[in-house]
């Protein structure tokens, strides 16, 4: 399986931006096609058993490629699915909880969004910090972005892989490159682009 610290693009597949269901194992071949290093699956308001099911047909998928395949929130998928982590956000499990609910150990990564919150993180045992929002996102339309004024300092002060999130797209992640950013997360840019696979080879391409 491709080590954290191998990666550079990570690809949300957030079930909001999936119309049909059945579409998430097509765009998981398409991401994987792209480069995409690390997929996450993200489905708030669904299921657990629904959850399962979509992230058991999509590691069938990921797992071909050795690409890590990350569930949002819920660590009692990865006690039913061989996935290889879970994301935790500040207000979600603990880090150690995370891993007693997946009864085995895995990733576990957490959302950050100032340097203080990435310290914890780091202090806490996350396996990598995504921070932001860099940018507004109508992703998560209530968080303030963050800006890039921290991203050069939390690559100094946090030893672990870290990828900025929020709102990146093709037309500014050179900014975000330039601001210190080694990895980055990329949701709706990637979800709508006319081709999944050509979006993520250009962000590769530039991420490389």
């Amino acid at each position: 399986m491709r080590a954290l610290h191998e990666c550079r693009l990570y690809g949300i597949i957030d079930l909001g931006y999936v119309p049909r269901l059945g579409d998430c194992s097509r765009i998981a071949e398409q991401m994987v096609t792209g480069g995409v290093d690390l997929i996450q699956l993200r489905g708030k308001g669904r299921s657990i058993n629904e959850l399962v099911n979509l992230a058991s047909d999509i590691h069938e998928i990921t797992a071909r490629s050795d690409t890590p395949l990350i569930v949002n929130d819920h660590a009692e998928i990865a006690a039913r699915v061989p996935v290889e982590g879970v994301h935790v956000g500040q207000d979600d499990d603990s880090i150690v909880v995370a891993r007693q609910k997946a009864g085995r150990d895995l990733i576990v990564g957490k959302s950050t969004h100032n340097l203080a919150q990435a310290h914890a993180a780091q202090g806490e045992g996350a396996d990598y910090i995504g921070f932001g929002p860099i940018f507004a996102t109508p992703t998560k339309p209530d968080y303030t972005p963050i800006g890039l004024g921290d991203v050069r300092q939390v690559h100094l002060d946090v030893s672990i892989p870290i990828f900025c999130i929020g709102g990146v797209t093709i037309d500014n992640l050179q900014q975000v490159i330039d601001a210190g950013a080694k990895c980055v997360v990329m949701v709706s840019a990637l979800l709508k682009a006319h081709s999944i696979v050509d979006y993520a080879r250009c962000a590769t391409d530039m991420l490389a």
